[in-house]
């Protein structure tokens, strides 16, 4: 996964699901510091998520689910 200085300068359309799932939840974590580039990034993260109909990334943390 790519850190987040790498991806300054890839269009978010590119980042995947994995990025863009991590990189949000770090940057919700630490959401009282950010200055207002980072929370105007982490609003831009969270558009494309919802833009690719609020996915979700089954990472290794995920619950598993039956069906």
């Amino acid at each position: 996964m790519r850190r987040i200085d790498e991806l300054n300068d890839v269009q978010m359309t590119k980042w995947t699901s994995e990025e863009l799932h991590y990189h949000q939840r770090v940057m919700s974590d630490l959401s009282p510091w950010l200055n207002a580039q980072g929370t105007a990034m982490l609003g831009q993260i969270i558009h494309e998520i919802e833009h690719r109909g609020g996915e979700r990334f089954r990472g290794e943390d995920a619950p598993a689910t039956n069906t």
